[in-house]
């Protein structure tokens, strides 16, 4: 019988791919730039906060403060990217 042991390398290249395929999946259904931002600074937030926080041996704390803090920061971003297309369709000189 054959055993198949579960290293870190194989954890990370699986949540790795399991984070796109996610992403991939729930991109499409973003009505807005603050819906994206929030939606792609929150998996980037939080995977770098696990890689963070598995410094300290808290990854699951560091991907929330990272999931929360990375969600804002896109939201904050994707948010100014609508007002700036909101208004440039406004403005007369860029009018089609």
């Amino acid at each position: 019988m054959t055993t198949y042991r579960i290293t870190a390398g194989r954890l990370r290249t699986f949540g790795l791919v399991l984070s796109l395929l996610t992403a991939a999946v729930l991109l499409p259904g973003c009505q807005s730039d603050a819906q994206t931002g929030a939606l792609v600074g929150a998996g980037l937030g939080a995977g770098v906060g696990a890689i963070v926080g598995h410094q300290s041996r808290h990854a699951g704390e560091g991907a929330a403060i990272g999931a929360a803090a990375g969600a804002l920061g896109g939201y904050i971003i994707g948010n100014e990217s609508d007002k700036q297309r909101l208004e440039r369709r406004q403005h007369p000189y860029y009018s089609y």
